[in-house]
């Protein structure tokens, strides 16, 4: 008999290919690998295409795909590499799973964290971008609601959404947990509707803009450089910064446009911007606040 025309127990089947007897008689019971015929004894035998068959069921089974994929390829219902794209989409999304969770548990370890803050951990890392992102938009929709935003600062808000990367580091995480356990806090919410409701009043008021964005980042790079200089803020350096900030605010009080500023001026809220630049990895966030406490102590002067 030649090899082509010859057939096999499930034994040499299992000798062939290496897999246990019992994996074969498994695949032959579920339908992927039917017997060709059978031994007077009832013992099934198989040829060299049902060989063939159990050599590609082994292959892809190998790379992941399960009994149901399988059978689609034997009855040519499915192509290897179709059913291969859609397995690397469900890889993809259980290594991510799985390097999140291996953050939460690196956070554990540093912060040496009891079950309930465990627990609280794990909820908040395992939500999805959507989902984080969902959470930031219940937040300014309470805090803002009603209430004319600053449009420059209404746009830095929406364009700053928390995207934690695949593979999160822990103090990454560590981050997200703080910034959700923020934004969800009342006092902090109350906090921020009324810095809110006062920048819309003084808006309508005609109260004098407090500046671009990046006007402020200049300003208080040069405030915590005089100050660390141990330069007063009634210094010569000091009035003509204050003399700067009053002139690009429009302002018409130099103690009115100090109470201004240092009634925006709180740790929690720059706190947030802390939160949300690590967790999208921005540059770091050095603190302002007594930069500002500086610059309003020039205005003063």
């Amino acid at each position: 008999m030649d090899f082509v025309s010859r057939t096999f127990t499930i034994g040499e089947l299992a000798r062939r290919t290496g897999l246990p007897v019992k994996t074969i008689r498994f695949y032959s019971d579920e339908g992927l690998l039917p017997p060709t015929d059978r031994t007077p004894s009832g013992y099934r035998l198989y040829d060299t295409r049902a060989l063939a068959r159990l050599e590609l069921i082994k292959t892809v089974r190998e790379l992941g795909l399960g009994l149901a994929d399988i059978a689609l390829v034997l009855a040519e219902e499915a192509t290897v590499p179709r059913l291969a794209a859609r397995h690397i989409e469900a890889l993809d999304e259980q290594i991510r799973r799985l390097r999140l969770r291996r953050a939460v548990l690196r956070a554990v370890v540093k912060r040496r964290s009891e079950l309930e803050e465990v627990k609280l951990m794990n909820k908040l890392a395992s939500m999805s971008d959507e989902e984080r992102t969902r959470l930031l938009d219940e937040f300014w929709a309470e805090v803002s609601e009603g209430v004319d935003l600053d449009p420059e600062f209404a746009a830095r808000v929406a364009g700053a959404k928390p995207t934690l990367p695949d593979d999160p580091t822990p103090e990454q995480v560590e981050a997200w947990v703080e910034f959700a356990e923020l934004i969800q806090d009342p006092e902090f919410r109350q906090l921020v509707r009324r810095m809110s409701e006062r920048r819309s009043a003084e808006l309508a008021d005609g109260a004098g803009t407090l500046g671009r964005q990046e006007d402020w980042v200049s300003w208080s790079t040069r405030a915590q450089q005089y100050l660390d200089a141990g330069l007063a803020p009634s210094s010569a350096e000091g009035r003509a910064l204050a003399d700067e900030i009053v002139a690009a605010s429009g302002a018409r009080d130099r103690h009115e446009l100090a109470d201004q500023i240092a009634s925006y001026t709180d740790a929690r809220a720059e706190r947030y911007w802390q939160l949300l630049g690590i967790m999208n990895g921005w540059p770091p966030f050095p603190s302002g606040i007594a930069a500002t406490e500086w610059l309003c102590a020039a205005l003063r002067a």
